[in-house]
């Protein structure tokens, strides 16, 4: 099988995967948009999670070709090979309508009934991350893997453990006593991970902006094994690190010129309004098989058939203007003074808030768990020590510190042209302030 695909050419699917892709579980990700609502802001943007969980695996190949170049032959590693590309493959799999638009519709973790091991220590709310699971180990979708565990020996659970980044079976990613867990987990999860490595080019393509381009061939050239302790972890060679900061700038700017646009957002928070006004006209189900149903279309017909007025202002695209928008600190009283008139003149009103960072490192309240296996930097071989020096990727990039903080924008939105004049002259004068 072979997939043309628009931002990496031609991808070679293996027979053995075709079963994966053609099962329904996967195929539902032809109707699960990758930007949610940003086709409303940026026509283009219609791809799919389909065709990204197919970048991805397709990126993740070249990047285990590159870093185990003269062990591809060997059976143990041609399994962990199989292993990755099935992870980046499959990642996506447990996203709902719209992608994240709808997750905070989503019942609690408990009621998915995931196995012991991928069971959370509290029952809050489920992601697409536990959906994914659910696929994975315990559903329908499973059976799918026959093919492959008889022909690779690949274990889907070890397929969810590198999603999920904790593994308790460190002797399936063992080979020749170094744990090539960390590695693998980062390809699927990190701060230069494979699903990053594709969303930013390929969000970019579709949307017809240059945000989120950066040199792809360039950084996988340079990728490195650094075996530390018994168990080897993603490097970059010191020659890539302009690369790196641009990889990392150009994320950053799509999320603030493309993820962050506040039509965008705005039409999210739209969608939650109908969600709390209307609770019982749409639920995400727990049970995984129903879920199978729930896809864009899905969700879009709900609307189209519900009377609640916010649905309805969604399928016409009508979205309140923007009044006001603040950037950081500075405007924040302008903003709070704002609030305060359409509140006390009984005005409504929705409030974006939009923030986010340049690098997990710097999340607050982690539990470090995302950033316990730190993309290292291979500096070049010292004559006088015989070694290379490694040393963590924020020691040798200032780029983690400067947006160690939240980059944050708020806006307001009403339907201005709904107000007496009274009121808009108020407001005129408060935006200008």
């Amino acid at each position: 099988m072979e997939v043309r695909d628009p931002v990496h050419g031609s991808i070679k699917i293996q027979p053995q995967e075709e079963k994966i892709i053609e099962h329904p579980f996967f195929q539902r990700l032809r109707s699960i948009k990758q930007l949610g609502f940003s086709e409303y802001v940026f026509p283009g943007a219609t791809h799919t999670r389909y065709l990204h969980s197919i970048g991805v695996m397709e990126v993740v190949s070249r990047v285990f070709d590159q870093l185990f170049a003269d062990k591809l032959t060997n059976k143990d590693f041609i399994r962990l090979r199989q292993t990755v590309r099935l992870g980046c493959l499959l990642h996506d799999i447990g996203h709902a309508p719209l992608s994240h638009t709808t997750e905070f519709v989503m019942p609690n973790v408990y009621d998915l009934n995931l196995p012991a091991h991928f069971k959370p220590a509290k029952n809050t709310k489920a992601t697409h991350e536990d959906y994914t699971l659910k696929s994975i180990v315990d559903s329908s979708f499973t059976e799918s893997f026959d093919e492959v565990i008889r022909d690779f020996g690949v274990d889907p659970n070890m397929i969810a453990e590198l999603i999920l980044g904790h593994t308790n079976n460190a002797e399936y990613f063992t080979i020749e006593n170094i744990n090539y867990f960390p590695i693998l987990h980062q390809l699927v999860s990190s701060e230069m991970d494979c699903d990053r490595m594709d969303y930013l080019l390929r969000d970019s393509y579709f949307c017809g902006v240059s945000y989120g381009k950066f040199d792809l061939d360039w950084i996988i050239d340079n990728m490195r094994i650094t075996v530390m302790d018994g168990s080897a972890y993603l490097g970059i060679s010191e020659r890539a690190i302009a690369t790196f900061d641009d990889f990392l700038l150009s994320r950053f700017h799509m999320f603030l010129m493309v993820y962050f646009h506040y039509k965008g957002v705005c039409l999210e928070k739209m969608l939650k309004r109908f969600f709390n006004s209307s609770p019982d006209e749409y639920r995400i189900p727990a049970n995984i098989e129903e879920y199978l149903e729930h896809d864009d279309h899905f969700l879009m017909k709900v609307l189209r058939n519900s009377k609640n007025e916010w649905a309805q202002k969604i399928v016409r695209n009508s979205i309140p203007p923007k009044i006001f928008e603040a950037f950081g600190e500075a405007q924040m009283s302008n903003l709070a003074n704002l609030e305060n008139f359409l509140k006390n003149e009984n005005i409504d009103y929705i409030k974006c808030s939009s923030s986010g960072r340049l690098s997990k490192y710097y999340d607050e309240g982690q539990s470090n768990e995302q950033n316990k296996y730190p993309i290292k930097v291979v500096r070049e071989y010292n004559i006088l020590s015989g070694q290379f020096h490694i040393q963590n990727i924020d020691e040798a990039t200032g780029l983690f510190e400067k947006f160690s903080r939240s980059h944050q924008v708020n806006r307001i939105h009403c339907y201005f042209d709904e107000l007496d004049e009274k009121a808009q002259k108020e407001i005129r004068q408060l935006v200008k302030k």
